[in-house]
């Protein structure tokens, strides 16, 4: 890996800014790293390789920015957001063809503070999966072993990070989709609270779930890039008047966790978890008690009831978005259909993958007329419950600690032929989604009979996205660093 590409983001943001990296250089080094890595991890779906260039160019010409807080840093973007002038497929046949003619609400300001856009990351389709291995065009393998997945559904956007081919990428979490592909790669990922980021310009899968959020390499960097793309959005009726804090200078301080309570759920900590997974988090706990934080114990009793609660909450609301795409408006359209009732079918049953078919299948179910009371009506009482799990939490501690995910990145194919199976999977990540709190995964290690990365979960209260930083920035400057990923070496 070149020096440039092994730089974190705020590190080269240093050196851009000062002059010892030219714009050109860093978006240069990245796509060579690109050509090195991508026919072995095909993480990235459009890539923008002459355009990044020219942006680049121009930039250099006009001098660095102090103004811009990412100036000429590369990053890639989830091809579930809109970018204009380059496809936004969401990994799916539907919308092979879209070429959006605005940018996201993220994108804007991210082009404002000076990042240089590099491509498009690969999904699972409609960001409906958590393997990556339900994109149309191509399976994203783990840079840290490339037989096995890297998590998803912004599996694409995770991979590329820890391969070295962008400083940062965006991501999005319906129920875990940027926080269990970081953990799987190595990386850092948050989901901001619910509202924090403009979903302006996010093709919606979840809404009332559905958050944009940076994948990094550090805690720092993560901090430095939500503080861009946070901030109240006219446009979205969802986005929070709230005042965005500068989270990079709120953690820069930060040098120990003396006075901070963790508390660690015991629905999280039990059967089910993978001794290596158990081990490693349990050792960055005695970690942060060994910076001061106090560790205790709390409980969200409704955790069992959350991946029920979930998908049918995040299945019917996929088939209210979903019924957009019905081959008249935009998107894919059959050919071959001869009435009105066939282009509907033809367009999408061709269009769409299995799994988003199945999620559409079961979300007009739980909302139809004699189950919506049963299902729907029920799920949203539960999901009240779970939020109130972590408020009375928060009452006993300031954050809250536990896995991302039950085990470390799995086979690919391993899950695939079982939905349920993978469903399953998120049990440590839907319900803060439920809740509308804020999470972030580091890594804590590699563990100890699977040599991957181990991903830990920091939860914290509505709009504190400070503490969870500030605290996996101490942690992680205080746990062992990572090496390079071996398969990409």
């Amino acid at each position: 890996m070149s020096d440039i590409v092994s730089l974190t983001l705020t590190e080269v943001r240093d050196k851009l800014a000062a002059g010892d990296i030219k714009a050109e250089e860093a978006v240069a080094a990245c796509l060579d790293r690109i050509a090195a890595t991508e026919p072995r991890i095909k993480a990235i779906l459009h890539l923008q390789a002459d355009k990044a260039l020219e942006t680049a160019k121009a930039m250099d010409a006009a001098g660095p920015d102090p103004a811009k807080r990412l100036w000429g840093v590369p990053i890639l973007v989830k091809d579930a957001i809109c970018v204009a002038d380059a496809p936004t497929t969401c990994a799916s046949k539907i919308l092979e063809n879209f070429v959006p003619f605005y940018d996201a609400e993220c994108i804007r300001k991210l082009k404002d503070a000076g990042a240089v856009i590099l491509g498009k990351a690969n999904l699972d389709e409609f960001a409906m999966g958590s393997s990556t291995e339900n994109s149309a065009y191509q399976i994203t393998a783990n840079p840290w072993d490339l037989s096995r997945v890297p998590g998803g559904s912004s599996g694409g956007s995770a991979a590329a990070v820890a391969a070295g081919q962008c400083f940062a990428a965006l991501g999005t979490d319906t129920g875990g989709s940027i926080r269990q592909p970081a953990a799987f790669c190595g990386t850092v990922g948050i989901k901001p609270t619910y509202g924090r980021v403009s979903r302006y310009g996010l093709v919606a899968y979840g809404s009332s779930l559905d958050q944009i959020g940076p994948l990094t390499r550090t805690a720092a960097d993560a901090a430095a890039m939500l503080t861009v793309i946070a901030g109240h959005d006219a446009k979205d009726s969802t986005s929070a008047p709230r005042e965005v804090p500068d989270f990079e200078k709120a953690i820069a301080g930060a040098a120990d966790l003396s006075g901070l309570t963790i508390g660690l759920p015991d629905e999280y900590w039990g059967e089910g978890v993978d001794a290596e997974v158990r081990e490693a988090c349990r050792q960055a706990m005695d970690t942060a008690a060994s910076l001061g934080a106090k560790v205790v114990s709390v409980s969200l009793p409704h955790t069992p009831y959350a991946v029920a609660t979930y998908y049918i909450v995040a299945m019917a609301e996929a088939s209210s978005n979903l019924a957009r795409f019905d081959g008249v408006r935009y998107g894919r359209r059959a050919p071959q259909a001869k009435t009105l009732e066939e282009l509907y079918e033809l367009s999408r049953s061709e269009g769409f993958g299995a799994e988003v078919r199945r999620r559409i299948v079961i979300g007009t179910y739980v909302l139809s007329a004699g189950y919506y009371d049963a299902y729907y009506r029920k799920a949203a009482q539960v999901r009240r419950l779970i939020r109130q799990d972590f408020l009375d939490a928060y009452s006993k501690c300031d954050v809250v600690c536990g896995p991302t995910s039950p085990f470390a990145a799995f086979p690919i194919g391993k899950m695939s032929g079982d939905p349920l199976q993978m469903y399953l999977s998120d049990i440590f990540t839907i319900s803060l989604n439920l809740a509308g709190l804020p999470g972030l995964s580091m890594p804590v290690g590699l563990g100890k009979d699977s040599g991957l990365p181990i991903g830990m979960q920091l939860f914290g209260p509505a709009f504190d996205e400070t503490a969870i930083l500030r605290t996996a920035k101490v942690l992680g400057n205080a746990l062992p660093k990572l090496p390079q990923p071996a398969a990409v070496a």
